[in-house]
């Protein structure tokens, strides 16, 4: 992929996170364009409207109101559209079993929230320097991104 610009959607129900999550992106050096959505209805609403302007990458919050993460990511990968743009949780909760789940149903990797900012930007780094590099499979990698 190598792209100049990285279209990311964020998907996440709280705004401080969401205004955290766009201040570490700008911070680390990888250039993006983030659309933000604050819930998993308005997600779908953004993915299916910009067909033209497509993600390269889609970061989902998986306790959202309205339409969660496990149900948005099974609409996403019910769509051909988006079959193969990398989708990676971002949630504060680690349980293993939602975990494998997510795995299953498709998702890219699986970021937990982490407590600090710098860490937040370490590991935002490491997330899209494999989406920018086409690294997102499931053969090469470890699932669980973390410090």
């Amino acid at each position: 992929m190598s792209k100049t610009v990285l279209n990311v959607f964020l998907a996440d129900d709280d705004s401080d996170d969401r205004t955290f999550f766009s201040d570490a992106l700008r911070e680390i050096p990888i250039q993006t364009k983030v659309s933000e959505f604050n819930n998993g209805v308005d997600l779908m609403a953004g993915l299916l409207a910009n067909t033209n302007d497509k993600p390269d990458v889609i970061f989902l919050d998986l306790k959202m109101p309205m339409m969660d993460g496990f149900e948005c990511l099974a609409d996403i990968r019910d769509l051909e559209i988006y079959i193969d743009t990398p989708v990676i949780i971002y949630s504060t909760s680690y349980h293993p079993k939602e975990i494998d789940r997510l795995n299953e149903m498709g998702a890219s990797l699986y970021l937990q929230k982490p407590s600090s900012y710098n860490q937040l930007k370490t590991l935002l780094h490491k997330c899209l320097r494999y989406v920018n590099a086409a690294q997102v499979s499931k053969l090469d990698r470890e699932f669980v991104i973390s410090i």
